[in-house]
């Protein structure tokens, strides 16, 4: 007998205005999550970036010292991409990121400074979308961003925060994107292009892979068609699968 399916996804309610993404390193954003920004962007929503890193620690033909540089750029030619124009880096050390009071601060202050009624990061679990082990930045930065929410919105967690100006915001939804038990999807069907050409512009970072590793155009698709299996919803050939948690 087959195991039974997991429950249809909710489509996301798209009644936001703006919208953070926070993640580790630089290409992040763009294993799928970029489709729905192209998205959000195309219709007039604010979308902004917050990486933790540089990225500087993941070419093993570069050093730290011409990757970090390269990458951010590619980072920003990416977000081009998808229409967002606002992107900033943060000053922690890639692949050694902890979870910590700093880091919270640190997007804590820059959710305070963007006001955005909607957050997005990476899934904080061991493992992610189809069980795949998750990297260590990345848990570090979910479970940090999940508690920086609430943080944003409380003027006695970081008073030193009030003191440079930033005044307490409260989050109106977080998700988090790669999680094996998404809640909503985003239906992107008109967004893979953009997409894989946002992939494509991390075109240092994709050409020091192994030649096994699957190509912008072979995998930003893949990832999104796994995200309309998980939707299950009918017409939709391509999604975003996130996992909601509503706070309003």
């Amino acid at each position: 007998m087959d195991a039974p399916r997991n429950a249809p996804l909710e489509s996301l309610t798209e009644d936001f205005s703006s919208v953070l993404c926070v993640v580790a390193h630089p290409d992040d954003i763009e294993y799928g999550t970029a489709a729905a920004v192209a998205k959000w962007t195309a219709a007039g929503k604010t979308v902004t970036y917050f990486l933790l890193t540089r990225g500087e620690a993941g070419i093993d033909t570069m050093s730290p010292a011409e990757a970090g540089p390269a990458r951010e750029a590619e980072e920003r030619a990416s977000a081009a991409v998808v229409g967002v124009t606002e992107v900033d880096f943060g000053d922690h050390k890639d692949g050694n990121v902890e979870y910590s009071l700093d880091l919270r601060r640190d997007i804590a202050r820059e959710i305070r400074r963007r006001k955005p009624e909607f957050v997005i990061t990476g899934d904080y679990g061991n493992r992610f979308v189809q069980g795949m082990l998750n990297q260590a930045d990345h848990r570090a930065v979910g479970l940090a961003c999940a508690d920086a929410v609430a943080d944003a919105g409380n003027r006695w967690i970081f008073p030193e925060l009030v003191n440079e100006g930033f005044e307490p915001w409260n989050v109106g939804m977080l998700a988090f994107a790669g999680s094996m038990n998404p809640t909503h999807y985003v239906d992107v069907g008109d967004k893979v292009a953009v997409a894989v050409a946002s992939l494509e512009e991390h075109a240092a970072y994709n050409s020091a892979l192994p030649d096994e590793f699957p190509k912008p155009d072979q995998l930003v698709p893949m990832i999104l068609e796994m995200g309309a299996q998980a939707a299950q919803a009918e017409g939709v050939t391509h999604a975003v699968a996130l996992d909601v948690v509503n706070r309003r």
